[in-house]
């Protein structure tokens, strides 16, 4: 990706490290009361206009959370179309929908013991139904703000109402894996979450977590370092930095991702820690795309399609922080006219980070 040739690929790169060496209407639990869901018996939960209003709340044209004044990214059927897209891309760019121990973790293989999956953070719950369907005999439990709505979820899952930076106490001993994706801008805390995370897991356990670090990247992966002072190029850069000093006033974690390894790794209760990363392009460079195959025109558009609806999905953040509409919307039009002339290419990445729970 780094090479000017035409014919290199722009899609992604990827590069590994194992401990430091590179190489619904459906079935839920959900108590409209309360924050922390008592995780009763599965019951059908019905999104009636009393409910919605509880859970919801509107903000400069979006639907949000009502629950959490951390996370302040949409919540509405527009931003769980984006999520369910960006999940299939991330199913493509990384090569399946698992990291490599899944299978081995939640085989069947303990008498008496019913494999269990929590998903911290389910956004559209794409991630947890693969898992509950690829492996029907487990229970698998979704955790977000809002519940899961899909009239096809599978009867294996029960969606919970909470907000992860109260504790997972509740939750500790429960689970052979955990995992989380992208919500680092909702979390307090990011390595207590990650100790909560130890503690969550059954010994032999798997954590699966992935976060991106809200900084851009030019070609060469240098960090493009911007603050929100000045108003000019590059403006996909700019918008990020401005979304990051929104999200730090909100209260969210925008540092996680470059800890996410050295925390997993420093904590007792982990071993045979793994560390991924992926180059992303938010705006990839002109080049011949004639020779390109289908996959890399197929995840090109799904990029271009994702990030033009984080733009979107950012307005509420931005806005409410204090930033005019103005402003924004001269961030926004800018961003888009340096994606669609791709003279100044930009990356992000996404670092991710997967461990087992010692067995003793």
């Amino acid at each position: 990706m780094d090479s000017d040739s035409d014919t290199d690929s722009d899609v992604f790169s990827v590069a590994s490290t194992l401990n430091g060496s590179i190489t619904e209407s459906g079935p839920s639990s959900y108590d409209a009361d309360s924050m922390r869901s008592g995780s009763p018996a599965p019951s059908v939960l019905s999104m009636t206009d009393s409910l919605r209003a509880q859970i919801y709340k509107q903000e400069y044209g979006r639907d949000l959370n009502n629950y959490s004044d951390v996370y302040r990214l949409p919540a509405d059927e527009e931003e769980l179309e984006r999520l369910n897209q960006q999940h299939t891309m991330f199913v493509d760019i990384m090569g399946g929908k698992y990291v490599p121990l899944m299978a081995t973790v939640m085989a069947d293989d303990v008498p008496g013991e019913t494999k269990a999956c929590l998903d911290l953070g389910c956004g559209s719950g794409s991630w947890i139904t693969d898992v509950a369907r690829d492996f029907p005999d487990c229970n698998a439990v979704a955790v977000d703000l809002i519940p899961m709505q899909s009239p096809e979820m599978p009867l294996n899952i029960r969606s919970e109402v909470d907000d992860i930076n109260l504790g997972l106490e509740h939750f500790y001993g429960d689970f052979n894996v955990v995992h989380a994706r992208l919500i680092s801008s909702g979390i307090k805390d990011y390595n207590m979450l990650v100790d909560h995370i130890s503690r969550v897991l059954r010994p032999g356990g798997l954590i699966d977590v992935a976060e991106f670090d809200f900084h851009m990247y030019d070609k060469q992966h240098r960090r493009i370092e911007l603050d929100v002072n000045e108003i000019g190029p590059p403006w996909w850069a700019r918008w990020m930095s401005f979304m990051q000093a929104a999200i730090k006033k909100s209260g969210g974690d925008v540092d996680a991702a470059t800890h996410l390894y050295d925390w997993v790794k420093d904590n007792p209760a982990f071993e045979d820690v793994v560390y991924r990363e992926f180059w992303l392009p938010v705006v990839p460079p002109l080049r011949d795309t004639s020779n390109d195959t289908e996959f890399h025109r197929k995840t090109d558009q799904k990029m271009k399609d994702d990030v033009s609806a984080f733009l979107r999905s950012g307005r509420p953040l931005l806005l409410g922080s204090g930033i005019s509409e103005e402003l924004v919307d001269e961030l926004e039009r800018n961003a888009l006219k340096e994606l669609r002339q791709r003279q100044v290419p930009q990356y992000t990445r996404l670092q991710c980070v997967y461990a087992r729970k010692k067995s003793q």
